[in-house]
């Protein structure tokens, strides 16, 4: 068997779309050839640093991104649900507090990326299913606790929530995102023949699948294998 090939997903969980490309990734891991390096990162940043501007504040965007949604939803076989207030949620609360928290999480791990995939998943269905807060310490905690974690790592991860070293962590993935080319996400970077080759979005995974030699076996690739 060939060596596998290094796929880094940056995201962010404020980001509906990026919950969508983690889940097809992380069911992915185990399909394709690939080791997945789960990036947490802070979209505000990527999207100042790039000068892009968020789609939910261009009104033709956001009263699309509604109905496209609900639809991704079913055939992603993620439960997308957007909260009642969308702006409130992605722009005025935002998720920096969320991703240092992941980031917190990812410090702790003392190998691979389990904590971090499950509290993540938490966090989304926290804010893109069930519209509930993701900025305060006890969200944090409720969403931690879910995902399997004990009381004494969900109180460490919450203190090195505003340690220096995380904030520095998060900024740092955040640049080096937006040293890749990011201008949104959710980014995949993959890496082939020593270059690292950019798939944006949740609608790339035929081309990133031809890129790595690999075929695409629809969102649900477990369900695709058994009818083969």
């Amino acid at each position: 068997m060939s060596s596998r090939k290094v796929i880094e997903l940056f995201f962010d969980v404020v980001s509906p779309y990026s919950w969508l490309a983690f889940e097809v990734m992380c069911r992915y891991r185990k399909v394709w050839n690939i080791e997945l390096r789960l990036r947490p990162t802070f979209l505000g940043g990527v999207m100042q640093g790039s000068g892009n501007k968020p789609p939910g504040l261009v009104p033709n965007k956001f009263l699309y991104m509604g109905k496209d949604l609900n639809r991704l939803s079913e055939y992603f076989n993620v439960p997308l649900k957007p909260p009642a207030d969308v702006p409130e949620a992605m722009f005025k609360k935002g998720s920096l507090n969320a991703m240092r928290f992941v980031t917190a999480v990812q410090e702790m791990e003392k190998s691979g990326d389990e904590r971090v995939e499950r509290v993540s998943r938490e966090l989304w269905r926290r804010i893109w299913y069930e519209d509930r807060d993701i900025t305060e310490p006890a969200s944090l905690s409720e969403a931690a606790m879910k995902a399997g974690l004990s009381d004494s790592e969900i109180k460490r991860a919450l203190e090195l929530c505003n340690s220096q070293e995380v904030k520095e962590k998060l900024k740092s993935a955040t640049e080096e995102a937006l040293d890749y080319g990011a201008f949104g996400f959710p980014l995949v970077v993959c890496h082939l023949n020593g270059k690292p080759e950019l798939f944006f979005g949740s609608d790339r995974f035929e081309l990133l699948a031809h890129c790595i030699g690999e075929k695409w076996l629809g969102p649900l690739p477990d369900k695709s294998t058994a009818k083969l």
